[in-house]
């Protein structure tokens, strides 16, 4: 730590409504919105100097185009910001929007004919340029292996340093403090929530705390018990001297291919990149001394970056090399951000990881966490940015380095949809793993665990009416069709272990339920309810079923991405009297589906009880047997045919799918992966959180209106859900379907009325049974009409489309009921 200076008080202030942890450019920001948002009572807690952690080395490029509309949102924010602060602050944060270059490869324009789409439907102008013309923006660079570039005009640079300090003097203004050379000893945390934290210059009290610490929050997180999984990670960039043709407005330039960038430094340039052998620095513990300190220059290790980066630009042979800058940066295991209240103790909010972007995103990041403390939730849906995305297995830290490294060293690969991490594999396993393996598993990852996504088994049965082209045909299989019909024709099997399963029990559990759901729950012992649960505004923030069992204890099954995020919010909204207690029950039970038209023949060959329709109706459970093993059987489904899941305890799951699989095979039984769940959903329109339902969709808006029982009385949301009702619902959920039925859409493909955008596709995918590509996306009322014509623009090509009534698949739901 370093030494205290003169002048700065002996002691902190005693209490505080918010205390935010780190003093760079996103704790500032965070200060800066929450004073914006009318909180004055903010004190910011910074071990060293303002920036003096990662922010001061950073190489302070904004690029605002990304893989999602809302990352992108927030990057526009920042930009937005960056260009009014110095009008409002009287300190020039040092914004240059001199525009950004992306160069491209064969292989990768088309990625870039994507990202311009994109920018369209995001509302940025994103030009397609010749090689001669990204030369004439970029003229020190050679045209090598150049096909094309993206050019945004409004991208640009900051001084990551004066960005800082103009943020600070803006949350100063209104109120905040901010109190350097005061170090975090503890965070003190009751009954899980927040209660004080702890410097070595007094304690604070306080109900929120913003874990804004950079390549710190890890260990932030640990005195809270909070797992926050970033790794710092080495980062190195060169600059020089001046060189000729470089000047001040230069735009940023990227090129992926080479996995380098280059900005402009008083007339010369910085180069720097993402290296394929990364290295990881501070795993045993950052020295309490490291502030504003860079790490030993790793020549060896930029090597190849700085062959890569003279190819591009010869001129850096000759150029005159200032300093090599190794600054350690805080990356996270997906490449993602980490932002929002952690699951495990209330008010202790996060916003870390942000993968050597913190300048770019600093700006809407501090927007989107000042509304997230003062409203309750952001204005945006930012689950692919929610702490809550990672369980419990990353606190492991060799499993979350392994990730983060791989993260890093895919940073400038070309993401391609369902493209699976290689890094921590075999972590968490289902009884029915090794089964699924000698049947020729092509296995995926979701939540840690291991997933069949296709069987090879099952590719000699595929007859290959239709192939994807172009950018969804890179991971794709002909088994996917032949799952996908036999589950329609006869019957599939499925290992849903992965589900997260939860408990809901005691005297008061059916009443925190009602008022957390959305559809009535109030019904007898055996019923299943397909719910959602609301947030204050109306929007969709889980999407599950509950099981009554008995009259106090309820099962609530989710996807497998989602079990940390919807316990933490079924959590915080338990009563503090014990009367309801939460189990989780993910690891202890597993879960076999078997659906289709010949389901229950199947399920009679193993097991004794009545499986009739009479005695086994659809949305009911039972406790029956298959082969020798007890189970839950539950009457639902998420493909559209008949059939159960089937949840027996873990130990004993395997001969659940042992005895299905034998008895199966006579009648045409085939082992069913994850690829084609999604495309038998799709045909059914049944919706994906996180995709087609989100916590900014309402159910009214999502078609989901049907199981929202606003007569049983006051519950979450609600008042939102009367208002919308009474105002009329002006955007609809659509199922789309393509003309041509070997263009698929993946995912926020523009969909246009001519030339004007009216909406993003959710989620798409082609129908086996229906021969039809289909894509959904929520749509204003005066084209949401069946037979509107419309155009889904994909892989850069208009497609004619036409909205449709939905679902596709069994419009009367006979096949569920049968």
């Amino acid at each position: 730590m370093g030494r205290r200076r003169k002048g700065l008080p002996s002691r902190v202030r005693t209490h505080a409504r918010v205390v935010i942890i780190g003093g760079g450019v996103v704790g500032c920001s965070i200060a800066y919105h929450l004073t914006a948002m009318g909180w004055r009572d903010i004190v910011v807690v910074e071990r060293g100097e303002l920036a003096g952690g990662s922010t001061w080395h950073s190489a302070g490029l904004v690029g605002q185009l990304r893989s999602t509309i809302n990352l992108t949102r927030i990057m526009m924010d920042s930009v937005a910001l960056y260009g009014r602060l110095e009008g409002e602050t009287g300190v020039d944060p040092g914004w240059m929007p001199v525009g950004s270059l992306r160069l491209a490869s064969e292989e990768r324009m088309s990625e870039l004919r994507r990202q311009a789409v994109a920018a369209r439907g995001y509302g940025l102008s994103m030009e397609l340029l010749s090689p001669r013309e990204a030369v004439t923006l970029f003229p020190v660079m050679a045209d090598d292996e150049i096909v094309g570039a993206a050019y945004l005009p409004t991208d640009g640079r900051v001084d990551p340093n004066g960005l800082t300090q103009a943020l600070a003097v803006g949350a100063r203004a209104r109120g905040a403090e901010i109190v350097g050379q005061a170090r975090v000893l503890k965070i003190a945390v009751s009954a899980g929530r927040v209660q004080a934290v702890e410097t070595d210059r007094g304690t604070i009290h306080t109900e929120v705390v913003v874990n804004a610490a950079g390549m710190w929050a890890r260990d932030i997180g640990r005195m809270a018990g909070v797992v926050v999984p970033v790794i710092p990670m080495e980062h190195q960039f060169l600059v020089t001297k001046p060189i000729a043709g470089v000047s001040r407005d230069l735009p940023t330039l990227r090129d992926p291919d080479r996995l380098v960038y280059f900005r402009e430094e008083v007339g010369g340039l910085v180069a720097g990149g993402y290296e394929p052998d990364p290295a990881a620095w501070g795993l045993d513990g950052i020295p309490d001394d490291f502030i504003h300190r860079l790490l030993p220059p790793n020549w060896d290790r930029f090597e190849q970056l700085g062959r890569l980066a003279m190819s591009r630009v010869p001129a850096l042979r000759d150029a005159g090399i200032i300093r090599l800058i190794n600054g350690p940066e805080a990356f996270t295991p997906d490449g993602g951000f980490l932002l929002g209240e952690a699951p495990e103790v209330r008010g202790f909010f996060v916003a870390a990881g942000f993968n050597a972007h913190g300048i770019a995103a600093a700006g809407g990041v501090g927007k989107v966490l000042a509304e997230w403390i003062v409203e309750g939730e952001p204005h945006l849906d930012v689950w692919r940015m929610d702490i809550r995305r990672f369980g419990r297995h990353y606190r492991s830290p060799r499993y979350a380095l392994a990730k983060t490294t791989e993260a890093y060293a895919r940073h400038y690969e070309i993401h391609y949809p369902f493209q699976e991490s290689d890094a921590g594999r075999s972590l968490r396993l289902s009884p029915a793993y090794s089964r699924a393996v000698a049947l020729g598993a092509a296995m995926g990852e979701k939540g840690g665990w291991e997933r069949p996504n296709w069987y090879a088994s099952n590719e000699g049965a595929a007859d290959i009416e239709h192939e994807p082209r172009g950018w969804m045909r890179k991971f794709w299989s002909p088994a996917v069709g032949a799952e996908h019909r036999a589950t329609r024709e006869a019957a599939g099997l499925f290992d849903f272990t992965s589900f997260s399963k939860m408990e809901v029990s005691g005297s008061g559990a059916l009443r925190v339920l009602q008022y957390i759901t959305d559809n009535d729950l109030d019904k007898p012992v055996g019923t299943i309810t397909y719910t959602s649960m609301l947030n204050a505004k109306g929007g969709i923030e889980c999407d599950l079923t509950v099981t009554r069992l008995t009259d106090e204890r309820f099962l609530v099954i989710t996807g497998a991405a989602f079990g940390t995020h919807d316990m933490a919010w079924i959590r915080r909204h338990l009563p503090s009297d014990g009367s309801v207690q939460l189990r989780d029950l993910t690891g202890t039970l597993a879960c076999v589906g078997l659906w289709g038209p010949r389901a229950r023949e199947i399920l009679r060959q193993v097991s004794d009880d009545d499986v009739s329709n009479d005695a086994f109706p659809f949305l009911t459970a039972q406790e029956i047997t298959v082969g020798q093993v007890p189970v839950t059987a539950l009457r639902v489904t998420y493909v559209g045919e008949l059939g159960w899941e089937l949840y027996a305890p873990i130990e004993m799951g395997a001969g659940v799918w042992d005895a299905l699989w034998e008895a199966g095979r006579p009648f045409g039984l085939v082992p069913v992966g994850y690829r084609a769940v999604d495309t038998l959903r799709l045909e059914k329109g049944y919706r994906y959180w996180s995709a087609d339902i989100t916590p900014e969709t309402t159910p009214f808006e999502a078609g989901l209106g049907f199981a929202v029982k606003l007569q049983k009385g006051d519950f979450l949301g609600r008042e939102a859900l009367l208002r919308q009702r009474e105002e009329g619902v002006r955007r609809r959920l659509c199922c789309l379907v393509l003309d041509d039925p070997n263009a698929v859409a993946a995912m926020d493909e523009p969909v246009c009325d001519g030339d004007r955008v009216v909406g993003l596709v959710t989620s798409a995918g082609y129908g086996y049974a229906v021969h039809r590509s289909m894509a959904y996306a929520y749509l204003p009322g005066n084209v949401a009409d069946p037979g509107t014509p419309l155009t889904v623009i994909v892989d850069a090509e208009r497609i004619a489309a036409s909205v449709v009534r939905e679902p596709l698949f069994d419009p009367r739901h006979e096949r569920v009921r049968a």
